[in-house]
């Protein structure tokens, strides 16, 4: 354990090496007791123009003040954790004091949430007290040390900070409460959903649009359709907190939602989508829950795929190349949304999400002029028309579709809804007197049975995040890429990411993968469930050699994706 300095030590040495070279705040590092809190000095950047110095705030029980009941459990603490992520980076974003100087000077950043809460490890709560994970730019003048100006970042705004933002008493109580009781609801929410046969909820009253493409904040209240239930779909459910809500039950089993274009039909698949999340309160989306281990699937051309048994969907392929366990470096729309979904059943989804718009058409029908002109001798591809129904009749597996363009569907659904100017109905009725009264022409293509889903077992060797002299080269290039080694993993087609913390935390899980858990006898599927278990005990700090404070917790559908998306990736299925 480093020694313990007191504060006065730092304020001394931050004087001495005033007008000395950058380097010179390496002497810094280490911990230190300040006035009701620890100050721990990780890492000094090398210079003004790197990545800014990493720091952390111990702030105990007995200087915060939370109320026992706002830690009391994990999801409390995880909502907590996310009410002072956000009070933090208020905070700092209100003071915008920045020193001037070269490039970084003077800032003090923590790695600000999104829309959802999300484990995270810029604060972490442990009972009562509180890690709070911060970079700070060190002051400098060119690549000269300005130690005046850091003392007052280190020893005057830092204190500052946690007085206005790190005490229970900086705080209206009916705020805090209103967050945690927030998460702790949505946690529950989700948890009653198989209890109640149901795979979604959406709320009385939610706003799900958003204010475009690219803010998912929540659309003004004035321009706005809240979301009503079908009388015929409303279920009750008591929470903890919010007591009795109501609002739509989407049942297990295949939902369709049609409408024509522009009435909401993939605004509230999205909601839908995003359900696998907890949300903050104000989204609008803050009692839209969705089943755990739904995943979104759609078409991908070009994507690698590497021995996926995609013969459920993809026959015998011309030249006798056998999809029982087929590989490519370049797939088509339907081998693509073939194997997105086979991999997201091997580890585990219970329900798929899709919507048209971003399916393969060969993929998802072939209709009955198609069948007569081209024979299914002729034809590999078996539409997921043919396959939704044995996907829940054998494997349990639920599947909620936005579709406008073909009414075959009818046949295999259990429940239509139809979005008609953001308002949900229920035609189910009608869906089925249409189906009955125009008899489907089109042969079934589907086979007795759905086929099989072959376990693979990822070779560790193959998962490479060395490049040059460097053992682990890793970057989250953005929300949707991870620079890993010498390789690019492409994620933009893999929608249910939502920070760039979820993308760096699954870089490092990729790198835990290869080092600890998979040995060329575990299945994909064993070692993500091992890798979650550790997690669920340790923390996201598993992940990585030492404390970082800018990753978020991943599901496990997503560290798959990101495995079977890596170019060099090589299993024995």
């Amino acid at each position: 354990m480093t020694r313990l300095r007191p504060a006065s030590e730092l304020r001394s040495i931050l004087h001495r090496i005033d007008g000395l070279g950058y380097k010179a705040y390496k002497e810094i590092e280490g911990r230190y007791e300040l006035e009701g809190f620890l100050l721990s000095i990780d890492h000094v950047q090398g210079d003004p123009f790197a990545e800014p110095s990493g720091v952390r705030l111990f702030v105990p029980e007995r200087t915060a003040q939370f109320p026992e009941r706002l830690w009391a459990n994990r999801s409390c603490r995880i909502g907590l954790a996310d009410f002072l992520t956000r009070a933090v980076a208020e905070t700092l974003r209100r003071a915008a004091t920045r020193v001037r100087g070269s490039r970084t000077s003077g800032l003090i950043l923590i790695d600000a949430p999104g829309q959802e809460v999300l484990e995270r490890t810029s604060v972490i709560v442990h009972k009562g007290d509180l890690e709070v994970r911060l970079k700070v730019g060190l002051p400098a003048a060119g690549r000269t040390v300005l130690g005046k100006a850091a003392a007052e970042i280190l020893l005057g705004q830092l204190p500052e900070l946690i007085e206005r933002a790190l005490r229970y008493r900086a705080h209206a109580p009916s705020e805090v409460e209103r967050h945690v009781a927030a998460n702790e609801d949505q946690d529950f929410l989700r948890e009653k959903l198989k209890e109640l046969g149901l795979v979604a909820f959406v709320a009385n009253g939610s706003l799900l649009p958003r204010r475009s493409g690219v803010d998912d904040r929540p659309m003004p209240r004035e321009r706005a359709v809240l979301f009503q239930s079908p009388p015929s779909m409303e279920v009750e459910i008591e929470l903890p907190h919010a007591g009795p809500v109501r609002g739509m039950g989407i049942p297990s089993g295949v939902t369709l939602i049609v409408g024509g274009g522009y009435h909401g039909k993939s605004t509230l698949l999205r909601a839908i989508e995003r359900g696998v999340y907890n949300h903050i309160p104000g989204d609008g989306r803050e009692l839209v829950v969705t089943d755990p281990t739904a995943v979104k699937i759609r078409a991908e051309d070009g994507r690698r795929i590497e021995k996926v048994n995609i013969s459920p969907f993809i026959g015998r392929l011309p030249f006798g190349k056998d999809t029982r366990s087929f590989s490519t470096d370049d797939a088509s729309g339907s081998t693509s949304q073939a194997a997105n979904i086979i991999e997201a059943l091997e580890v585990g989804a219970r329900v798929l999400l899709m919507d048209e718009d971003t399916c393969a058409t060969n993929f998802m029908i072939r209709d009955h002029r198609m069948q007569e002109l081209v024979a299914k001798e002729k034809e590999p591809i078996t539409p997921f028309l043919d396959k939704v129904r044995q996907l829940y009749g054998e494997l349990g597996v639920s599947t909620i579709l936005a579709i406008g363009g073909s009414g075959e569907y009818f046949d295999v659904a259990d429940r239509v809804i139809m979005m008609d100017e953001y308002r949900p109905r229920d035609v189910t009725a009608q869906a089925k007197a249409i189906a009955a009264k125009y008899k489907a022409e089109r042969k079934a293509e589907g086979g007795e049975r759905f086929g099989e889903i072959t376990p693979r077992r990822p070779l560790p060797e193959s998962i490479n995040p060395s490049k040059g002299k460097r053992d682990v080269k890793l970057k989250a290039a953005d929300r949707d890429e991870i620079l890993f080694g010498a390789e690019e993993i492409d994620l933009s087609a893999v929608e249910q990411i939502v920070s760039r913390s979820q993308t760096r935390a699954i870089g490092h899980a990729l790198v835990a993968l290869k080092t600890r858990y998979l040995n060329g006898r575990r299945t994909l599927l064993e070692a993500l469930e091992a890798l979650e278990r550790d997690l669920d005990r340790e923390g996201l700090d598993l992940l990585t050699p030492y404390p970082v404070g800018d990753l978020a917790r991943p599901r496990r559908y997503e560290i798959a994706a990101a495995i079977n998306r890596l170019r060099t990736l090589e299993v024995l299925a």
